[in-house]
């Protein structure tokens, strides 16, 4: 398979030097993060230290947001034009946003049971994310069936086209996510950064926030970069060397 501009940018020594700064950015926003949620923020007035999860769990559910745009954006460039770096995108994008729907789901429901004293509620916003979450396990689930019953490679149109539509079609699930805590009745707390009010939330506890989601968001961008490098690898195969000069076969004597 032919190694696409995008691609040949991304796998050489510059591209690997941009995601090396980004790893090394993403570290530091991360530590910066950690310290400011630590030290900086102040401790909640009624929930107590188990509010500090929050610079956890909601950058999670934000950038999944964000990884979960990624897989909509490549699959329609790929049902469009074709392009095979779309696809690898689109498949990095939904391993990316799995990943952290389930890690928002896990410290959403530690907090829930520090909080409400229960680790599961059928509410609104934890049964819409799940359904998220099991939308896109189901994407990248049908990804493996398809290729492994094709007897083809993942990034093969038989199966990258099919499961671009369901990339799109699953995007539907994130604003329902988003706003269910709006639309029904809901023990999760409304919005707190976009309220359309003055954001009911300490200035500093805002700041810590923000930059937990800074640091998850590059932390991503590295980490989809990253396995979008390996997928092109592994889809345009093994590559040629010259044979080793100290390898050959010595030559035959009398």
């Amino acid at each position: 398979m032919r190694a696409t501009t995008m691609d040949l940018a991304l796998d050489t020594r510059s591209g690997a030097t941009g995601r090396r700064t980004l790893a090394w950015t993403a570290g530091g926003l991360s530590a910066a993060a950690a310290l400011a949620g630590g030290f900086l923020a102040p401790t909640d007035a009624a929930q107590g230290p188990a509010q500090r999860l929050m610079y956890l769990h909601v950058p999670a559910a934000w950038v999944a947001y964000l990884a979960f745009a990624v897989v909509l954006a490549a699959s329609v460039a790929y049902l469009i034009g074709g392009d095979p770096r779309w696809d690898r995108f689109a498949r990095a994008g939904a391993e990316i946003g799995v990943t952290l729907t389930a890690l928002a789901i896990v410290t959403g429901a530690y907090w829930g049971h520090l909080v409400w004293g229960t680790w599961w509620a059928w509410d609104p916003r934890l049964v819409s994310t799940a359904l998220l979450l099991l939308t896109y396990a189901g994407y990248l689930a049908l990804r493996r069936m398809s290729a492994e019953r094709a007897g083809v490679s993942d990034g093969d149109p038989a199966v990258a086209r099919p499961a671009a539509l369901v990339g799109v079609a699953g995007f539907l699930l994130v604003p329902v996510v988003h706003f269910s805590v709006v639309w029904w009745r809901s023990l999760h707390q409304q919005a707190t950064m976009l309220a359309p009010q003055r954001p009911p939330i300490d200035p500093r506890m805002g700041l810590v926030l923000l930059l937990a989601v800074a640091a998850a968001s590059v932390a991503a961008l590295c980490v989809l970069l990253h396995r979008v490098v390996r997928l092109q690898r592994r889809q345009a195969g093994p590559t040629t060397t010259p044979a080793d000069p100290a390898r050959r076969a010595p030559a035959r004597v009398g």
